[in-house]
């Protein structure tokens, strides 16, 4: 009889270290309830006793929760339908808050992040949203953390933008606006390069022309980069001085000293022309 009593005793006391005796990993913290009612103390990891059938401890994870944002259509500010989705890590700062004030907090905050990206898309141009992507994470960070920081005792660590989706006539529409934006550079970049040279080749007329020789050695170093080529033929270049050469040889001047009277012996002056070879009767 002794023994049974002894064998009850024992079954009760490990019946109740068994209802007793919690444990709290190292990421958790527990709240505890006594008859419904919040107990200020929380509960650090470790063993930790409770009172039983009284107290009922819920353990809330204090990592950091990665949220997936199914995507969302929306229209942005300047009437483009795109499709966004996103990511939003957030953790747990106050869990006395997470478990009283809001019931099912991940899916209250993917409910807010749906909407709040909606929103975030709507109030952005589209040049806005692919170019500053940083603005826009920054601004749907502080739309969904208001929120839930304060009543929800969470805290919005980070919001990623993954993916914005355009459509087919949208996307040909950008592509033609680049590939015009990247002629119009080329023309610009070409156009530049003519004023420059155009430039310098001026500045080397101005120094040659103050210079009769570099001018010969300009032309001598044509003459040997075309035969370089050892092409059938050779382009040889007219001197430009030849050419003035010859028109001040025809100018009035010149054709009036050629064509002057000539004294014969009788007194009277015979005008004779100039001869194709140059020589006077």
């Amino acid at each position: 009889m002794v023994i049974l009593v002894v064998a009850a005793v024992v079954v009760l006391v490990v019946l109740v270290l068994a209802l007793s005796v919690r444990q709290v990993q190292q990421y958790e913290l527990g709240v505890v309830f006594r008859f419904g009612r919040l107990l200020p103390e929380i509960r650090s990891p470790g063993l930790r006793f409770i009172v039983p059938i009284a107290d009922q401890m819920t353990k809330v994870s204090m990592q950091t929760v990665v949220l997936d944002v199914p995507a969302q259509g929306a229209i942005t500010r300047d009437n483009v339908t795109v499709t966004v989705d996103a990511v939003v890590y957030f953790r747990v700062i106050d869990p006395v808050k997470a478990l009283v004030n809001v019931r099912d907090y991940p899916y209250a905050v993917s409910q807010v992040s749906q909407t709040s990206l909606r929103t975030v898309i709507g109030d952005a141009d589209l040049d806005t949203l692919l170019s500053d992507r940083q603005r826009i994470n920054a601004q749907l960070k502080a739309v969904i953390d208001e929120p839930t920081e304060g009543p929800w005792g969470l805290k919005i660590e980070r919001v990623e933008v993954k993916d914005i989706a355009l459509p087919e006539i949208m996307k040909r529409s950008m592509s033609r606006q680049a590939e015009a934006e990247r002629e119009r550079r080329a023309r610009v970049i070409a156009a530049d390069g003519e004023f420059q040279a155009s430039r310098r080749l001026s500045e080397a007329a101005q120094a040659m022309a103050a210079t009769p020789g570099a001018l010969q050695l300009r032309l001598l170093q044509t003459v040997v980069d075309v035969a370089s080529e050892k092409n059938s033929t050779l382009v040889m270049p007219f001197p430009v001085e030849l050419l003035r050469f010859f028109d001040r040889a025809s100018s009035p001047a010149a054709v009036s000293a050629v064509t002057s009277p000539i004294a014969t012996p009788d007194g009277d002056g015979v005008s004779v022309p100039d001869s194709p070879a140059g020589l006077q009767p």
